[in-house]
């Protein structure tokens, strides 16, 4: 029945501000649709569509949707580097606790969308 994550959408008041915040920060080029006022921007991330769509408070409230974890290979230089961006503090870094070491934490990003990190 499903077979993977195809896009991952963030609600954000300016879409194209928020696709090129994160378009510097994964170094990878913004895509767009435009129809009259509307925009419509995303991301390839790794196959995975990172898209940006104008934020409606009444269908897809600000935290109403779910948090997309990325997966990081130093969950603290990631975390710094998020902030150092301009992110802040959410939560974390929390031990999973499977007995591997992995972590997680939570940022908002500056269009005040909680983000995941995940790694060791």
């Amino acid at each position: 029945m499903f077979t993977g994550i195809r896009t991952i959408m963030i609600f954000a008041e300016d879409p194209d501000e928020a696709a090129g915040w994160w378009s510097h920060l994964l170094d990878t080029p913004v895509h767009r649709e435009v129809t009259g006022t509307h925009v419509y921007a995303w991301l390839d991330v790794g196959g995975v569509e990172f898209g940006f769509h104008m934020l409606d408070e009444q269908r897809n409230k600000r935290g109403g949707s779910p948090v997309p974890y990325w997966s990081v290979d130093d969950i603290e230089s990631a975390l710094t580097n998020l902030l150092a961006e301009g992110c802040t503090h959410h939560r974390g870094p929390l031990d999973v606790g499977d007995g591997t070491g992995r972590q997680i934490a939570q940022v908002v990003d500056p269009f005040g969308n909680i983000i995941g990190i995940d790694g060791p």
